[in-house]
């Protein structure tokens, strides 16, 4: 596990994980800034004040409000975008390792599967203002769900290259406990601000050299290796 994790880590500032990082930070931002001017339009739209100096301050304050609450979608929004570069890191990572790469994902499943990611990171995120919000509440709790979550997506994601959904599942039953613990390296990514948006290159490079360990560990082929 750690060996694989020591592996990854300095694979996610590679050339090739660079390019795909920059793609998911622009085009994040440029989601985040449609939403803000929009919502921003329709807000200030809303408001009917006598006073122009009024109006700006109500806009200023409008902008500071939207600005901490799309924050708060930053690591959603980019985990949804970066659904759909997986594929090709997966592929990138296979090549390096094995010298063989896995079946893409079909459109719609690769859909499928960005669109769990953005649902898993909105949860995560929403549990951690929870846990902010309520110091009393541990914040192991967070890490746990964070590791089971994350490690249960990554690792379909690498798996689903190879081998059909039944036999992912079959496999990710019998190393639970070993996949769960990788979650919790992944889950590492996510409580740290700007790194929690490397999370998706991490967890994808990590995630494919685990499918891999396993795989050798339980004596089985690699289908559909090209």
């Amino acid at each position: 596990m750690f060996e694989s994790a020591r592996a990854a880590l300095p694979e996610i500032l590679s050339p090739p994980f660079r390019r795909v990082l920059w793609k998911i930070l622009a085009l994040t931002l440029g989601i985040l800034a449609l939403v803000w001017i929009g919502l921003d339009k329709v807000i200030i739209a809303q408001i009917a004040v006598p006073y122009p100096w009024l109006a700006t301050l109500l806009s200023f304050l409008t902008g500071v409000g939207l600005f901490l609450g799309l924050a708060f979608f930053v690591a959603p929004i980019s985990s949804l975008v970066a659904g759909f570069f997986l594929d090709d890191l997966a592929e990138r990572v296979e090549k390096d390792t094995t010298g063989s790469s896995g079946r893409a994902l079909p459109a719609g499943q690769a859909v499928w599967l960005a669109s769990k990611f953005a649902a898993v990171s909105l949860l995560m995120n929403f549990v951690a203002l929870l846990v902010f919000l309520l110091p009393g509440v541990n914040l192991a709790v967070f890490f746990v769900a964070n590791a089971y979550l994350l490690g249960r997506e990554y690792f379909e994601l690498a798996a689903l290259r190879y081998r059909p959904l039944a036999e992912v599942q079959d496999m990710r039953r019998r190393h639970k406990l070993y996949i769960f613990a990788c979650g919790f390296l992944i889950a590492g990514f996510v409580v740290v601000p700007i790194l929690n948006l490397l999370t998706p290159l991490f967890g994808t490079a990590f995630m494919v050299r685990i499918h891999q360990k396993l795989s050798r560990d339980d004596g089985l082929a690699i289908p559909y290796a090209r």
